[in-house]
């Protein structure tokens, strides 16, 4: 692959890889040594220096937070990295402030499991790591203010980690504002009476531990048993999120169980309104905006009472929510989810007889019965629950009375109800819904329409005028539509108390801890009661222990049965410390949990902006200057925002949450972390299989005969994303040896749209390494090394006119984000000047070059500017700029029609009268041959398109 030659051929000041690495290596030392990207912050640190000042525009472009791993960057990685930095570098030659930097997201999973696998501390394979993704990264010649850099593990950095999570802990929502409000606020107002507990109770007569309770409970981060998803493999709990839809962990593979547990968990359903509402005002793909929408899932309907009789004659309220309550009436059963608390308060002592023995799952009780149906469910995932055809349950013994018709229909235990959503019970229309008709089939159950169609093979979903659906407690809703007939049932479910209106999501409560070592320690202590207690802001950082045994507590990975065993338990000396809390000194104990690698993540664009702000985790007024809103509409944020689609759901909503409580609370001015959001592509490439499927290194294949092998061994192409397990992975640093870093650019650049994903093939790199050079030779004798350009040579109208419309064109695209179409531009127009110009060029045509080329191929612009006299850098030359006159033709060339077939061509000017176009057309040879001997009976002219002859 090495771009080589044998030297005598070579001449001497060729732009060769050598060449190439030679000019790279100098550049980058000169913008390290000069802080060239350093960009100024409004106050602190980093603001100027003395005589220097602030630049009015500014722009902040960020990259999601890469993780750093242990197998280093592909050509795959740095796509997103290299677009942000061509539009920085765009943008600082418009004059702007431009804030572009880079850290790492270095706590987590992924590090901790490597670490385990090489047997090294997760600090000392972090670190390195970092090392290693640097290096990489500098050698691509990235714009980088290495002053703001952070990791998520640098102390100083979770110290403020651990502050935002105390600010969202010490903090509730008000339902009236709609916003986050200090803790110390609801307690007043509880004092003094202005508000109740959650249970009605006057909190002025509750004892000192049933008021930290009752406050407890209105917290946005607070300890909840409930169902979580146990994954014994990787010995911690995961979020829903990172649970694939076959119900194994995404990291790893894993078998994930449902089980109860205590965890702290964040109040993220309280704003499940503004992240749905807000949205609207952000600049992002309609895609992650739909993703976001459908996560969170809201839909309007009703909370519908049933009620239902246990063994010892008490009555149950059972509370279902549903967007169809016009259905009432076909309700033929319950469904609960199983591992509800309502399934354990509605089981019967006993069936009744002749019960079917397919509601029964062969057991002798409803007790037996629900007990082995748990067992048997708790690998499902909550997508599998809901997509299996093949729905299962068990009845409870129990029976509900349906509050609009008085019928008693069965309550089963089946596992495509989910304790997540709604109340954790549903109401069954079999003829009206798919799954709930599949149950009613396979346990013979009736199915009775309410809607007029066809329910004779398979649920009837659509609109129809409603049937069967009367009572004599003034309830009618035959031969209504659906939306009068929802409004109607839910007046009178009101009139009656048997349910009300209701808004529903689907969104859950954010899973906030993990049972592992590499994390960030909570800022909360329990006492000897088990209370917790938040820690005063002097005493952060809590600091991670340092551990030689920083292995979790694993299991057998279908050990349902297990339980979390996080790695600092073991830790006794850290987790037991005496403090003074304010009631003298005591034993407290640490939290053996630390938080999801999300944590950091979710704030970390504010840390660029003060990154060395010890006071404070960021200043208001550089915040304000960098992401405050710019107008009464804006609602500010990060102004460009690039990376996958693939963090549309986890990533975007946390940072969205967390920002959106600071913003309450006063720490922050702007509403939304990401003003503008990108989601680029992949690089993808030829992957290899051999016979049995496994992947086998792609490097290594030859084809013969149109087939592929590896020695004699035959293997399978296939495509796919680049990375480590397909074993089709490019390391940047072989392309930037072999042809340097500015045609890494230029290549990956120019491979296609940069919001699609595109194919690497490592021949077509040299291509972009030849456009490279021709720029080269234009400014540089190949054989001297001297500058063969003309100084005092005027341009002329044809040059003017490629240049200016090169220009305009590039602009566009730079400021659009086209730059596969920039490349395209630029290719045309050195094509252009080299065949126009095959000996000395005009300066005045290249050096606009060499500025337009800079945002892409920022080392050889800076070489060439530099040989063409110029003493600074060309970073913040003044891109150039375009007069419209020469964006319009002088002459158009038009198809010539007789009688509607394309006879010729004719050139004429731009703005020529019609009369004179006829004339040109009717004096071309081609045309005169055509009409020869006949007559013009019409004259069509469609200016600057078409001429059309009609003749007889």
């Amino acid at each position: 692959m090495t771009n080589t030659a044998p030297a005598s051929a070579t001449p001497q000041h060729r732009y060769t890889n050598a060449l190439a690495n030679e000019i790279e290596t100098k550049w980058q030392r000169y913008w390290l040594d000069n802080g060239t990207f350093h960009a100024p912050n409004p106050v602190g640190d980093l603001a100027p220096g003395e005589g220097e000042s602030l630049p009015e525009d500014k722009l902040f472009v960020q990259d999601m937070f890469p993780y750093p791993s242990g197998a280093g960057l592909h050509v795959g990685h740095p796509l997103g990295y290299i677009a942000t930095d061509v539009f920085a570098r765009y943008n600082r030659m418009l004059g702007k402030n431009v804030l572009h930097t880079l850290g790492y997201d270095a706590f987590g999973l992924p590090a901790e499991q490597y670490a385990i696998q090489t047997g090294t501390h997760p600090r000392t394979t972090t670190m390195k790591n970092i090392d290693n993704m640097r290096r990489q990264l500098g050698a691509l010649g990235l714009g980088h203010d290495a002053r703001r850099s952070v990791a998520t593990t640098d102390t100083e950095f979770y110290r403020w980690t651990q502050w935002i999570f105390l600010q969202i802990y010490n903090a509730w929502f008000d339902e009236q504002q709609r916003k986050a409000r200090p803790i110390a606020e609801l307690i007043e107002e509880l004092k003094d009476g202005r508000r109740t507990t959650k249970d009605g109770r006057v909190y002025a007569e509750l004892t000192r531990e049933e008021q930290q309770e009752a406050v407890d409970e209105f917290r946005l981060v607070y300890r909840s048993n409930s169902m979580v998803n146990w994954c014994p493999g990787l010995g911690t709990v995961l979020a829903n999120e990172e649970v694939t839809a076959d119900g194994r962990s995404e990291r790893g593979n894993f078998p994930v169980f449902r089980k109860k547990l205590s965890q702290w968990m964040m109040r993220i359903t309280a704003y499940a309104d503004r992240l749905i509402d807000d949205l609207e005002m952000l600049d992002w793909p309609d895609k992650v905006k739909a993703m976001q929408r459908n996560w969170i899932g809201r839909s309007r309907g009703a909370e519908v009472t049933f009620t239902a009789t246990v063994t010892d004659g008490t009555a149950v309220p059972v509370t279902v929510f549903t967007t169809r309550a016009d259905t009432l009436f076909g309700a033929t059963y319950m469904a609960l989810a199983p591992e509800s608390e309502l399934a354990d308060q509605l089981l019967a002592d006993a069936y009744e007889p002749g019960v079917d023995e397919r509601w029964t799952g062969g057991a002798a009780t409803p007790r037996e019965a629900l007990t082995a149906y748990r067992a048997a469910i708790a690998a499902k995932s909550d997508v599998e629950r809901q997509e299996n055809k093949d729905k299962t349950g068990v009845f409870l013994g129990t029976y509900a009375v349906n509050p609009v018709n008085g019928a008693k229909v069965p309550v089963f235990a089946a596992d495509y109800v989910l304790s997540g959503y709604g109340t954790g019970a549903v109401m069954a229309v079999p003829a009206h819904d798919e799954r709930d008709y599949e149950f009613a089939s396979a346990f013979g159950i009736d199915i009775i329409p309410v809607l007029d169609g066809d329910v004779s093979e398979a649920a009837f979903t659509g609109d129809a005028p409603h049937i069967n659906s009367a009572n004599d407690a003034g309830l009618d809703l035959n031969g209504l539509g659906k939306e009068d007939a929802i409004a109607a049932v839910i007046a009178w479910l009101e009139e009656h108390d048997a349910g009300v209106e209701k808004i529903q999501y689907k969104l859950r409560d954010w899973l906030f801890a993990r049972q592992r070592y590499w994390g960030e320690p909570f800022p909360i202590v329990y006492d000897a009661e088990g209370h917790a207690h938040a820690l005063p802001e002097s005493m952060l950082p809590v600091e991670l222990p340092e551990v030689d045994d920083y292995k979790p507590v694993s299991f057998d990975p279908d050990d349902a049965d297990s339980a979390p065993q996080p790695p600092l338990a073991k830790v006794t000396d850290w987790i037991e410390v005496e403090l003074d809390l304010g009631d003298g000194v005591q034993t407290y104990y640490r939290d053996a949990n630390v938080m999801p690698q999300w944590a950091g993540s979710s704030w970390y664009q504010l840390r660029y902006i003060d990154p060395t702000n010890s006071q404070a985790f960021v200043d208001l007024e550089n915040e304000r200057y960098w992401t405050g809103p710019q107008s009464a509409e804006d609602c500010g944020g990060v102004d460009l925002y690039v990376g996958g689609v693939e963090h549309a759901v986890l990533h975007l909503l946390y940072s969205r949450f967390w920002h959106k409580v600071l913003f309450d609370l006063g720490h922050v001015t702007s509403k939304e972390p990401y003003r503008r959001l990108f989601n680029q592509g992949y690089i993808q490439a030829f992957a290899y299989t051999d016979a049995r499927g496994v992947y086998q290194p792609a490097a290594e294949v030859e084809q013969r005969d149109g087939k592929f092998f590896i020695g004699d061994m035959e293997v399978f192409q296939e495509y796919g994303k680049m990375g480590k397990s397909l074993k089709n992975a490019v390391a940047p640093d072989d392309v930037v040896a072999d042809f340097g870093a500015d045609t890494l650019r230029v290549y990956e650049m120019s491979m296609g749209p940069l919001d699609t994903s595109r194919p690497w093939a490592t021949k077509d790199v040299v291509g972009a390494h030849r456009f490279l050079q021709r720029l080269w030779r234009l400014i540089i004798d190949e054989e001297t090394g001297a500058v063969h350009a003309q100084a005092d040579a005027a341009l002329t109208d044809a040059d003017l006119k490629q240049l200016h419309r090169t220009v305009a064109g590039v602009r566009d695209d730079y400021a659009n984000l086209r730059d596969n179409t920039v490349v395209a531009k630029l290719i045309e127009y050195v094509n252009y000047l080299t065949k126009t110009y095959p000996g000395e060029v005009p300066l005045a045509a290249v050096e606009p070059l060499v500025v337009m080329v800079s945002p892409i191929a920022p080392h050889i612009a800076e070489e060439l500017w530099a040989r063409l006299g110029h003493e600074d850098t060309i970073t913040f030359a003044a891109f150039p700029t375009f007069e419209q006159k020469w964006l319009v033709d002088d002459e158009v060339e038009l198809p010539v029609q007789v009688n509607g077939k394309v006879r010729g061509r004719i050139t004429v000017a731009a703005d020529a009268a019609q009369d004179d176009v006829v004339a040109a057309a009717l004096a071309d040879e081609r045309i005169a041959a055509n009409i020869e001997g006949k007559t013009v009976i019409k004259k069509i002219v469609v200016p600057g398109r078409m001429v059309n002859l009609v003749v007889k």
